[in-house]
């Protein structure tokens, strides 16, 4: 057995014009890296014959493996699988369980059985046929000159169920590789390069077999641990070890030893204290509330928010006093104060958060420079706020602006305000 290496190759107009974003090889990376596999190379090519073999041509001089994803359809469109034949020097024969396959799964549906159907349960006769529970267009995999190629359904859920059943135990059975253990440490409050700084010793200290990645995203900065061995359980200890001495290193501004979205960090302190929150959104219009809700179990802790774009929300529901807007403007200390009180007392919970800004573009001069945030954090013997400066596009002011609530949030009731 050898060592693998694995190249990526999605079809698929839809995939170079951006009208479709490719997840697929996304998680088809994550899943391989979790064995150990290396992903050497990641290509979209469109639906044309001469880019496809092309693309098959080259990766199959870098890597050992060819997954390949898209172009598996009924439809005049979908090229891959004549291609595939052609290109092995195959006919095209009729899959007998495949078509039992395709005919149950309309059956049940209560739909007809078209001759284009049909065509789903034609492959190469040089191929190893992949089961498709979840759809009609089965996996197909290939051998040439030592190589291994897969072709699979641009589906989603469809490619992840043959990747699961199919590929993924294959490459266990077949290929040799070394373990791969990863550790995250997430931080919020500092950038990229002042977190290299405090950190360049340990960095500088590493071995050779264990990397570290700084991975930047709106509101935070995780770092990632890699490490890479035979024997796992020692990496595993090794890891550990490492991420531990950064963490007490950037104790400060660290948030989370998991890789897990904040929203999920935030709820697993709520479930902890067994305690509740709820929001008063104005400038972020719910998304808050929408990203709290991402999390499975959210109902455990999270009670409501109330988006109160309008000053009229937020005097009627929120109680607001009309004098204080007009006195200090919507995006205030003051008016935060007012809404996450309001927030505390509508909802009924034991922490609340509000916030209330300008994300941008100013289209009055009166109003504050683009990208002004306050928010204010509750309990019901304290009150905290903070006043935020984004300096992007609208968008990414409420994605900042989002991710700052959360850590916020977090702070907050951990006590690390």
């Amino acid at each position: 057995m050898a060592n693998i290496r694995v190249s990526i190759i999605t079809i698929g107009d839809e995939l170079l014009i951006g009208q479709t974003i490719d997840t697929n090889s996304a998680w088809m990376a994550q899943r391989l890296n979790e064995l150990g596999v290396d992903v050497v190379r990641r290509v979209a090519v469109g639906d044309v014959a001469v880019e496809i073999t092309t693309a098959l041509d080259e990766e199959l001089t870098k890597a050992e493996v060819v997954l390949i994803t898209g172009g598996l359809g009924p439809t005049a469109d979908d090229i891959t699988k004549p291609l595939l034949c052609k290109y092995f020097g195959g006919k095209m024969v009729v899959d007998e369980r495949t078509l039992e396959h395709i005919k149950t799964i309309f059956t049940k549906r209560n739909r007809p059985f078209l001759e284009a159907n049909m065509k789903q349960a034609e492959v190469p006769d040089c191929c190893t046929v992949l089961h498709n529970r979840i759809g009609t267009a089965p996996g197909m995999l290939f051998h040439k000159a030592g190589k291994i190629i897969i072709s699979m359904p641009g589906v989603p859920f469809e490619m992840m169920a043959i990747m699961e059943d199919e590929v993924l135990p294959y490459l266990q059975q077949n290929f040799s590789h070394d373990a791969i253990v990863h550790k995250s440490i997430i931080t919020s409050g500092e950038g990229e390069s002042f977190i290299a700084e405090k950190i360049k010793d340990l960095e500088t200290a590493l071995p050779a077999h264990i990397k570290l990645a700084y991975l930047p995203s709106p509101g935070i900065v995780k770092l990632r641990l890699t490490g890479r061995g035979n024997d796992k359980l020692s990496l595993e200890s090794e890891l550990k070890l490492r991420q531990e001495e950064f963490a007490n290193r950037l104790e400060n501004i660290v948030v989370s030893l998991h890789d897990l979205p904040l929203a999920q960090v935030l709820g697993q302190s709520l479930i902890e204290k067994k305690a509740t929150i709820g929001l008063a959104e104005s400038c972020t219009g719910g998304y808050i509330s929408h990203e709290l809700t991402q999390i499975v179990g959210a109902t455990q802790y999270f009670k409501g928010g109330i988006v109160c774009y309008d000053r009229e929300v937020k005097e009627n529901i929120l109680g607001v006093d009309a004098k204080t807007i007009d006195t200090h403007t919507a995006v205030s200390e003051e008016i935060a104060i007012e809404m996450v009180q309001g927030a505390l007392k509508v909802l009924k919970v034991d922490y609340a958060l509000s916030i209330t800004g300008m994300l941008g573009p100013a289209t009055d001069k009166d109003e504050p420079p683009p990208g002004t945030v306050w928010m204010a954090v509750a309990d019901k013997s304290s009150v905290k706020t903070r006043k935020f400066k984004f300096h992007y596009d609208r968008l990414r002011n409420k994605d900042m602006a989002m991710q700052s609530a959360i850590v916020f949030m977090w702070r907050f009731i951990n006590n690390k305000l």
